[in-house]
């Protein structure tokens, strides 16, 4: 598992929003290349990090008409909680954040560049 920062360990096999509200999962923190072969470093907690990130859709509520799970979201900066990470019965883990909806920039069926 990465090294990430996640609020909370839950134990579960299903986990799904309630009403309007949107989970993702592996949302981009890395460091990123530009075409040019710059090396940009994970900028995550600096003032170059602030920008959109992209997330995939892991599971939205029963009122959620917008997106679809499996898409991905470009989310404004700073629009998600902080991880939560899910221990499924079968051994695989996996850390979800919860989205403002109204914070969803685009969606697109695979992430794309966004510097």
């Amino acid at each position: 598992m990465k090294n990430i920062d996640y609020a909370h360990v839950i134990k579960a096999e299903n986990v799904r929003p309630i009403k309007d509200h949107v989970l993702v999962e592996d949302m981009d923190f890395q460091e990123r290349t530009t075409k040019g072969g710059v090396i940009l470093i994970n900028d995550d907690a600096t003032t170059s990090g602030i920008r959109p990130r992209w997330a995939k859709v892991y599971s939205i509520g029963p009122e959620q008409k917008e997106v679809k799970v499996g898409e991905w979201a470009l989310v404004d900066h700073a629009r998600w909680t902080r991880g939560v990470l899910i221990k499924k019965p079968d051994g695989t883990e996996q850390v979800v954040r919860r989205i403002d909806f109204k914070d969803i920039l685009g969606v697109s069926d695979k992430p794309t560049d966004t510097y």
